[in-house]
């Protein structure tokens, strides 16, 4: 414990110790509309080994839909064995400027009471964005990590989730996501996180390269790029842009506190104003020791049970510890840790902080 300690404050030391850094503008955000497209589809899986969903009505309409495409018209009567097929569920993620023909990687979960996929082919399943249009079709061998295994006496086995898989390069992409970011009238670049000082500081960066007014910062998300019709043109500017060297503006001061786990997480902006601060430990204990009485010969007595009870209170003694105006972070870990506060110990030690006004951060519980 004391050398988790001393490595955590070595390691706080040194962020504490180290000066503000420039990231570069693509590590910061992402121009507007330049972003991935989620996809997914309703299939079936075949060639299963007896793991499939059985005879569900669903799965099975599903077999007759699959039959139909070619031309096999099942009697409506017709109630097929499920037990090597199931239905499922596609999902993709479609990247930026995707072209048709290129290849996406896919994820397969069944829907119903299949034990495994293991061993399953999908059928030709057209995969949909948000807009309700087809923009890939999927079909391919399953790749399924997890395994399954059942006695007859009702006794069972399963290694990871044999319910889903993937396949690699399962699906083809047929029609390419229109960004606009060639006819746009601006580009608009979004931060991840916002903060004012950080959209100036973008700006600030991009005039001082491209030239003064062609960059202003709209709110603290976004900063919008005056920049010249043409695909190749905003592909060389965009470029240029995101390569730059932006010094970020200091997060807020937060304390993220996960009450599940015990773990708190304080960043470098946290300030203490001057408290004093103690924290003890009261441990009662209670030791039972019966005793049997056995009673003499001849006394006519009975053999009984004595209670014997021993109750101990043991209070930890601690030293009061003072924190001084404006601590840094490295200060404040290196104080709580001089008096030997767990993780429990150390939340209370915070909100008691935080209710006095001593402590000069947002308190955030998990």
């Amino acid at each position: 414990m004391n050398i988790v300690r001393t490595l955590m404050l070595a390691l706080l030391a040194l962020v504490a110790a180290t000066p503000a850094t420039a990231d570069r503008v693509k590590d910061l955000g992402g121009f507007q509309g330049i972003r991935s497209n989620q996809l997914t589809g309703y299939g079936v899986v075949v060639g299963l080994p007896g793991t499939g969903d059985d005879n569900l009505e669903y799965t099975v309409q599903s077999l007759k839909a699959v039959a139909s495409r070619f031309g096999l018209q099942l009697p409506p009567q017709a109630n097929p064995g499920m037990k090597n097929a199931a239905v499922v569920m596609i999902t993709a993620d479609l990247p930026p400027f995707a072209k048709p023909g290129q290849k996406l990687d896919i994820t397969v979960a069944s829907m119903g009471k299949a034990k495994s996929l293991r061993g399953g082919s999908l059928i030709l399943t057209p995969l949909l964005g948000a807009d309700g249009q087809i923009y890939a079709m999927a079909q391919g061998n399953l790749a399924v990590g997890g395994l399954g295994a059942e006695g007859a006496d009702g006794s069972k086995i399963v290694v990871n989730i044999p319910s889903s898989g993937r396949i690699p390069e399962g699906a083809t992409v047929e029609r390419a996501v229109v960004t606009g970011f060639d006819t746009a009238p601006a580009l608009t670049f979004n931060l991840q996180r916002a903060d004012f000082t950080t959209a100036q500081n973008v700006a600030a960066a991009i005039n001082k390269r491209l030239g003064g007014g062609v960059a202003q910062a709209v709110d603290a998300v976004s900063v919008s790029v005056r920049a010249p019709q043409g695909a190749d043109v905003r592909a060389t500017l965009m470029s240029e842009i995101e390569n730059l060297d932006v010094v970020a503006a200091e997060p807020p001061a937060k304390v993220i506190v996960n009450a599940r786990t015990g773990t708190v997480v304080i960043n470098s902006a946290v300030r203490v104003g001057p408290a004093a601060v103690t924290h003890g430990k009261l441990t009662v204990r209670i030791d039972e020791k019966p005793q049997v009485s056995q009673p003499a010969p001849l006394s006519q007595g009975q053999t009984a049970v004595v209670p014997n009870s021993t109750v101990a209170v043991d209070e930890e003694r601690r030293p009061m510890f003072l924190l001084n105006p404006g601590p840094k972070l490295a200060d404040i870990v290196k104080a709580v840790n001089a008096i030997g506060a767990s993780p429990a110990d150390l939340v209370a030690i915070l909100e008691a902080l935080k209710e006095a006004g001593a402590l000069k951060a947002e308190l955030i519980v998990l």
